[in-house]
């Protein structure tokens, strides 16, 4: 569980009076100042009422910031929630309440002054088309005012004495869950400090596969069917649960955390598009882990422009010939089933002309990674996200029969791959919270036991204010998350909330990381620390299930068009 402590006098004196009030106050306030950035965007990416392409293009560090501005004021909007919940039920002690400070402090500071959406990219408000006068109102109004003194150095230096007692804790911080996913939380915690964290350097040094006796107790706890329908041998819980889950196993080993992730996309795709025949065949052998799937969309050159795609399968009776090369294919030559995208019409461009193919495949090994025919492949050498391996794939005529196509119907293939966007996107966040939590654990530990100078690490200011702001991140990704998730399992339309998450989890996860290696010092840069490899698994996470920039697009697109 985690630990939440009443607060100390020396908490006490650093919190703001009617801190949730002012964070609810605040929130709002943040919204209308939205609002103003959003019109006055979009009057410049705008042609004839609708948003233009080619403007929102050229205006695209406008646009960016927006949905970072965006993202923030949904961070302070879910914050203040889960402040007014925990309190609601008793739950909101000291640690909760700093760190629901610090982070609307922080982030209204921020929306102020300048967001940074990378480390060499600001956006300022004047690029949003806020006037000065508009940023006086902000922060003019009473809750931001009182709000904005409340990043203080006090205040920081009460959470850090919290943070120091609470080193051990499943979160620093109470989440906020119902109790079933605490419980789950520390089932998962136990297994991955118990199976994957004693390993995952070796594993990582070595670019060794997670073995597969960690794949089949994983499969024992019922990892791979979390989210699969029970008449297919799944769990049926939602994806609240699977954030749950891929956080701590991610916690320990992203590679560990990203195999179960593989099965639920795979599920999600056939259960959603599939027909009854195929779910029937997939879904059992999924959920049990028995089955290991791999995503085979992207093409060299192509990455994101999906529609741009030229693998094409071509129909030959009862079967269709697949001819083309893919790259980036996680875990390809151990999987036995590709969910597998390519062009079924030729003379369809963009995305109307691809399909999606259910096509099984012979387990492979290092040794003979691809040992079916019609197919060849390249391990790509990667600096982090190991444990998997990512490939080079190339088909030259692969025979697959005709009703292996997903749902029976050509020219489907985007459609289909659009519905697991928002679950896919989740699972990113909540993976990337996990690489951030095992950051902050590393560097709580060493900054403790580390000596300089006479005494810890963690006394020193710039140390433990690292720590502080690892711990207020974290605790806002984990509440942005859990929200976009809530709104999927309430079977909501969340790609806006999902990719938000994604945006900022992925950021948080590369801060704390960075962060980490920094406090280690030059140990940190010595690959024997595993902080070395917390901070190359997360590089990937801004990278891959749409890149940070184009993630931004589409929610700056979603919040333009209403």
């Amino acid at each position: 569980m985690a630990l939440s402590q009443s607060p100390s006098p020396s908490a006490t004196g650093s919190l703001v009076p009617g801190l949730i009030g002012l964070c609810e106050e605040a929130a709002r306030a943040a919204g209308t100042l939205l609002s103003k950035a959003t019109a006055a965007i979009r009057d410049s990416v705008s042609e004839g009422g609708k948003v233009s392409t080619e403007a929102l293009e050229r205006e695209q560090h406008a646009a960016h910031g927006l949905a970072w501005a965006a993202t923030y004021v949904q961070s302070l909007k879910q914050m203040a929630a889960y402040a007014a919940r925990m309190e609601e039920e008793g739950r909101f002690g000291g640690l909760e309440a700093l760190i629901t400070q610090i982070a609307a402090s922080e982030y209204l500071g921020q929306i102020a002054g300048g967001i940074p959406m990378s480390q060499g990219e600001i956006i300022r408000p004047a690029a949003l088309g806020l006037t000065q006068d508009d940023i006086a109102s902000f922060t003019g109004a009473p809750a931001v005012s009182a709000l904005l003194g409340g990043n203080s150095a006090p205040a920081r230096a009460a959470l850090a004495e919290l943070i120091a007692k609470s080193e051990g804790a499943a979160t620093f911080g109470d989440a906020g869950l119902e109790d079933i996913y605490d419980a789950m939380r520390e089932e998962m915690r136990r297994f991955s400090e118990s199976e994957i964290a004693p390993h995952a350097h070796g594993w990582h040094l070595a670019n060794a596969y997670v073995p597969m006796e960690v794949i089949e107790k994983m499969s024992a706890l019922g990892v791979f069917g979390l989210t699969i329908p029970e008449e297919h041998g799944g769990l049926g819980l939602g994806k609240e649960s699977m954030c749950v889950v891929s956080e701590e196993l991610s916690r320990g080993y992203i590679g560990v955390g990203s195999l179960g992730t593989r099965s639920e996309i795979a599920a999600e795709l056939i259960g959603l598009s599939g027909t009854g025949a195929q779910k029937e065949k997939w879904l059992p052998g999924l959920a049990s882990g028995e089955i290991i799937p791999t995503a085979v969309f992207t093409e060299p050159n192509v990455g994101s422009d999906l529609a741009s795609m030229k693998t094409r399968a071509v129909r030959d009776g009862d079967i269709y010939r697949i001819t083309g090369q893919k790259t980036w294919i996680t875990h390809a030559a151990r999987a036995d089933l590709m969910t597998l995208m390519a062009r079924t019409d030729g003379q369809e461009k963009g995305y109307k002309g691809l399909s999606m193919f259910l096509v099984e495949k012979p387990r492979g090994s290092d040794g003979d990674p691809f040992p079916g025919e019609n197919i060849a492949g390249s391990e790509i050498e990667v600096l982090g996200y190991r444990g998997m391996k990512e490939y080079d794939v190339s088909f030259d005529g692969l025979i697959v029969p005709a009703d292996a196509l997903l749902g029976g119907e050509e020219g489907q293939g985007f459609k289909q791959l659009m519905k697991t966007f928002e679950g896919a996107r989740i699972q990113t966040a909540a993976r990337a919270i996990g690489v951030a939590q095992n950051a902050l654990d590393l560097a709580l530990r060493y900054a403790q036991e580390r000596r300089q100078f006479g005494k810890a690490l963690y006394a020193f200011p710039r140390v433990s204010d690292k720590i502080v702001m690892m711990a207020v991140e974290i605790m806002i990704a984990r509440q942005l998350t859990y929200f976009a998730a809530r709104e999927k399992d309430a079977g909501h339309r969340c790609d806006l909330e999902a990719g938000m998450a994604k945006l900022l989890s992925a950021r948080v996860a590369w801060a704390a990381a960075d962060n980490a290696v920094q406090i280690h010092g030059g140990n940190g840069f010595a690959l024997e620390f595993p902080v070395s490899r917390v901070l190359c698994d997360a590089r990937i996470l801004s990278i891959f299930e749409g890149a940070a920039e184009i993630q931004a697009n589409v929610i700056a697109r979603r919040v333009l068009e209403g």
